[in-house]
């Protein structure tokens, strides 16, 4: 079980930010043969991405929502997302291009989706919980004076 983090805490960051959201949606569940594929294709590029210290990506958390798998990443900068996505010697091509072949063979079998946004400010607060989300991906700090508030957190300068 992960360590709890007893208090409030909330994240600290300087610099750009950006989070990606991407996620599937099984679409016809008694055809494996189209989904899974997907599904396992995420875990060898995050493995690939976190082998790699420069990749720009800082963390990432999974979740499971009535739509289907969703990953939330956390990047340095949209120059290191868009650099990944289109190296041609990452684990992304050919899980792009197999996604493709596979939706032309049957259409509407799984669909994919991500949603990309550049955060300028960013609040947070982690009560009673382990190291998770924004701040495992940036710093985790207690939350001290002046910054009891999301509003005052929020303001405060990255």
């Amino acid at each position: 079980m992960a360590r709890i983090n007893a208090g409030r805490f909330t994240h600290r960051h300087s610099g750009d930010l950006v989070v990606f959201l991407i996620g599937m949606r099984i679409n016809s569940p008694w055809r494996p043969d189209l989904w899974l594929p997907v599904f396992f294709a995420m875990p060898r590029m995050l493995t690939e991405l976190f082998r790699e210290p420069g990749s720009g990506l800082r963390g990432f958390r999974f979740a499971l929502g009535a739509g289907g798998p969703v990953i939330v990443q956390y990047w340095d900068s949209l120059d290191k997302l868009y650099a990944y996505a289109s190296a041609p010697d990452s684990e992304h091509r050919p899980a792009w291009a197999a996604f493709n072949r596979r939706a032309r063979k049957a259409p509407k079998a799984v669909g994919i989706w991500h949603e990309t946004f550049e955060v300028s400010r960013a609040e947070s607060m982690y009560v009673s919980m382990p190291t998770e989300g924004l701040a495992q991906a940036t710093e985790l700090v207690p939350v001290g004076p002046g910054s009891h508030h999301a509003k005052d957190r929020l303001s405060k300068p990255r």
